[in-house]
């Protein structure tokens, strides 16, 4: 089995609650992206004075599953950051994302849909996949379109069910 490592950035809990569970169900090491300065119009700048070093030799790892938001169709900048430094030493990534714009719309402005599409572009031939778990997933249909609760809504253990987790399943066979 090749050796896997998580390596997460969160800006709300959802994707650190997203990396948790995939750590645990490949049984794999996890770290922490963690920026000089995390702040939310530097994020939104494609901006960052840098993040911390990695503990962990990704050298050492046949895959890293990147897990990270997407905000308004941009891939930010502790994830830029991450992947510039560290490009060299990846020898396969994967990246996955917990973010409010839904598969209906995942290629229009805001979509995590163009956010694969600059993943794909940065890494080359080391890109192995990219998905999307968007928040939605977890929202009644009927109130999908409320911006407040998309933002608002956390996963956790209670709401992780249904369709959130059959495309949690899909994406860990799709890796394994």
């Amino acid at each position: 089995m090749d050796k896997t490592i998580v390596i997460y950035y969160s800006n709300t809990g959802n994707n650190r609650f997203l990396a948790n569970r995939i750590a645990k169900r490949l049984d794999c090491d996890i770290e922490e992206i963690k920026p000089v300065i995390n702040s939310k119009p530097l994020l939104l700048l494609g901006t960052t004075l840098g993040i911390k070093k990695i503990r962990a030799d990704l050298s050492q790892y046949e895959k890293v599953i990147l897990v990270g938001p997407v905000m308004v169709g941009k891939f930010l900048a502790p994830l830029k950051a991450f992947v510039s430094k560290y490009k060299e030493k990846i020898k396969g990534l994967i990246f996955v994302t917990c973010c409010g714009s839904s598969y209906e719309i995942k290629d229009q402005k805001f979509g995590h849909g163009l956010v694969f599409n600059k993943v794909r572009e940065i890494l080359g031939d080391k890109y192995l996949q990219c998905a999307a778990l968007p928040i939605t997933l977890v929202i009644p249909p009927d109130k999908k379109d409320d911006p407040q609760l998309v933002m608002g809504t956390r996963l956790n253990d209670d709401n992780f069910k249904g369709e959130i987790s059959e495309r949690f399943e899909e994406f860990i066979n799709s890796i394994s």
